[in-house]
């Protein structure tokens, strides 16, 4: 968990714009503006719409950082001769930022989000505080169970009294920290694997954020091609299981998830 007060103190001390990456949290979870931080962006494709059927991303200025009292983005502050001399900082102030962002993104690259895609994202935030508080709540009872499993090496969430970011968690994040965790599997690779092919409820998918529960096995998916040794060095486990829990009854997720373990210890 990033103390984003802290850095963000550091960032304006050397004159820098704190930007966060917010896609996990929500508005719902952490308000990162509140924080000191200056940009905030998300990955609306995940909890925004919060059901897995679009794509699009989501770019938030808070309007309060000095560009020309910076003096580090002459970009900004000097005559760009991509808009005819135009200098953004003395033009719109504080917005040059996402001015730019907006007009010059629109230009080179055309307003591309199709009308369907940002009404899903307009109706997923709708019910964004709802489903925010279903993923955390069905995220802590797994977490509850996994902790408890035979099956298990470890669980990471920053919830658990024994993480790093405990209390920095419940100082930044009171209404929970979110849905996404990460656990580890005895019997290494193989036993992840017997683990996914088991499993009935839980979809086998990279993404996160969906209102269907995802899990994805790196070792046997994303990064089958690195060794034990290669996966170590980017802080992967080849037992690493991550989770994106979704809305379902978290009697049924626990469910699944039992008998996914119980598979993966078979033959090893």
């Amino acid at each position: 968990i990033l103390d984003v007060e802290k850095v963000s103190e550091i960032a304006h001390e050397h004159g820098i714009p704190l930007l966060i990456d917010s896609t996990f949290t929500t508005p719902y979870l952490c308000k990162p503006f509140d924080l000191g931080a200056d940009i905030v962006f998300h990955s609306a494709t995940k909890f925004l719409s919060g059901h897995g059927v679009v794509i699009g991303g989501l770019l938030v200025d808070g309007g309060k950082f000095d560009w020309i009292r910076s003096g580090k983005f002459p970009t900004l502050t000097e005559p760009y001769d991509g808009f005819h001399g135009l200098n953004f900082a003395e033009e719109f102030g504080p917005a040059a930022y996402i001015t730019r962002a907006r007009k010059e993104g629109a230009r080179d690259f055309g307003a591309c989000m199709s009308a369907t895609t940002a009404f899903y994202v307009l109706q997923g935030l709708e019910t964004l505080p709802l489903r925010m508080e279903k993923h955390v709540s069905n995220t802590r009872k797994i977490v509850e169970f996994l902790t408890s499993h035979s099956a298990v090496d470890w669980v990471s969430y920053p919830e658990l009294p024994e993480h790093p970011d405990y209390e920095l968690t419940k100082r930044q994040l009171p209404k929970g920290a979110g849905a996404v965790f990460a656990f580890g599997v005895k019997g290494g690779r193989q036993a992840g694997h017997q683990l996914i092919s088991k499993l009935k409820l839980f979809s086998h998918l990279a993404n996160v954020g969906d209102a269907k529960s995802l899990v994805i096995h790196p070792a046997s998916t994303t990064h089958h091609r690195m060794d034990a040794q290669a996966l170590e060095a980017a802080g992967i486990s080849e037992g690493l299981v991550r989770l994106s829990v979704g809305l379902e009854d978290p009697d049924d997720l626990i469910s699944d998830l039992n008998a996914g373990l119980k598979a993966s210890q078979r033959n090893l």
